[in-house]
């Protein structure tokens, strides 16, 4: 499968001249119809919602947009419950998941009317001790321990992982809030990230069906909800193939009508948190290339590095690069594609055959759109970019303005850095 730009390079080549490289560029119109998809997926169950994870994109503008086809907010953290706070996410919209979590940010979400996702069971004595109570509503994170398989494959290894209650942690912990004033149940599990197969919702759905169904005979909770949460991955190189939504959707109703239906659970609502699967493929990082260098190997310098997309030198992560104008050029020439870090691994591309790249050639990486400006940082002083919308209109509208150096010194309260600035 050719990996193509959702930008053409005219459109980019307009957008350049208003707004400096490097930034993020999302596409309107694929995080719509994404959205449209999903929600066609699972109209089957008349509880459905998807809670988007806001630590994959933390931009009010996009989470906006899924806004407006019923999706809530997973949020993980103070500042993210601000951010769905601050656009009137109310309620049961918005699913507090976390580990380790500070008093103040339960006290937060417990404030706001969000549906607390409990990750561990001493938590519950902490939650209780912090707000008072234990909500009417609550939820428990699931880790099954052992490896998780589809077929003879084994996906992850939740034994590692650092959530979740073990299964008879979930037993005991259900009948101790139960005791403490709890009403309504929901189970979470998230057992394996980016997969490229249709089979890991429908395999994780049946895991946590049955431990509903369990949990409901020998603890006669009242289960509302099961989150199947994130995992849904997508192909970031050209020879993977896409999932299928609207399959695997088709595929975990019929585990729930095998599993749930015949346990008088028919009414139970299916909640999914997804983040890469929503806004992925919607996104990429472009940056112009401004240095090639010729010593032990040929290397093309851009103005944008690790702080702007960190997954390959932190995973070796694979992003697909379009030269643009070039995209139906030979690629026979082999570079490292490096930034300007004082790091080695601050390389966005290792012996990538691309086609000959020249100085002020615009480069796309594809597949940024989640887990990629959100993961930035300001090592080596570096400042986070822009991020831009590009409308279904084929205009583009600035939605994160750059950092400047005065956003960089904002926390020195003590020095007055820029007090000088002109002079230098």
């Amino acid at each position: 499968m050719k990996k193509e730009p959702f930008v053409t390079n005219e459109q980019l080549q307009e957008i350049v001249k208003q707004y400096p490289t490097p930034f993020h560029l999302y596409d309107e119109k694929g995080i719509r119809e994404n959205a449209q998809a999903l929600k066609e997926a699972f109209s089957w169950n008349q509880g459905f919602k998807e809670y988007f994870a806001v630590k994959a994109t933390p931009n009010p503008f996009l989470i906006n947009i899924l806004k407006e086809y019923g999706c809530g907010c997973d949020c993980s953290s103070m500042t993210e419950l601000m951010i769905a706070d601050a656009l009137k996410f109310s309620g049961s919209d918005v699913m507090f998941s976390s580990n380790a979590t500070p008093a103040e940010e339960y006290k937060f979400a417990y404030d706001m009317g969000a549906i607390i996702n409990l990750d561990d069971f001493t938590h519950i004595d902490f939650l209780e001790k912090t707000i008072g109570c234990i909500p009417e509503t609550i939820s428990c994170r699931y880790n099954p321990g052992g490896l998780f398989k589809i077929s003879n494959s084994i996906m992850d290894n939740p034994s590692d992982a650092k959530y979740g209650f073990t299964t008879e942690q979930m037993f005991e912990g259900f009948q101790v809030l139960k005791e403490k004033g709890a009403k309504y149940f929901g189970i979470h599990a998230f057992l394996a990230s980016n997969t490229i197969t249709n089979d890991y919702y429908p395999t994780l759905a049946k895991t946590l069906f049955e431990m509903a169904v369990e949990l409901k005979e020998k603890t006669g909770a009242d289960i509302r909800f099961i989150n199947l949460s994130g995992g849904i991955g997508i192909p970031y190189r050209p020879d993977e193939e896409p999932n299928d939504i609207r399959v695997i959707g088709e595929r975990v109703r019929k585990v729930y009508e095998e599993v749930l239906v015949p346990a008088g659970m028919g009414d139970v609502a299916i909640y999914t948190e997804l983040g890469r699967f929503m806004m992925g493929p919607y996104g990429c990082l472009v940056t112009t290339a401004i240095h090639e260098k010729h010593t032990h190997k040929e290397y093309i310098g851009c103005d944008a590095c690790a702080v702007n997309l960190m997954r390959p030198a932190m995973y070796g992560a694979y992003h697909h690069i379009t030269v643009m104008g070039k995209d139906n050029s030979v690629c026979d020439h082999k570079y490292d594609i490096t930034g300007s870090l004082c790091e080695n691994n601050d390389k966005f591309a290792i012996d990538r055959m691309l086609p000959k790249i020249d100085r002020g050639d615009l480069l796309v990486l594809h597949d940024t759109g989640a887990h990629g400006f959100s993961m930035g940082y300001n090592y080596n002083g570096k400042l986070k970019s822009a991020e831009i919308l590009l409308r279904e209109d084929g205009s583009a509208q600035l939605i994160r303005r750059a950092e400047t150096p005065e956003d960089y010194f904002a926390t020195f309260d003590c020095f007055d850095i820029l007090k000088d600035r002109k002079k230098i």
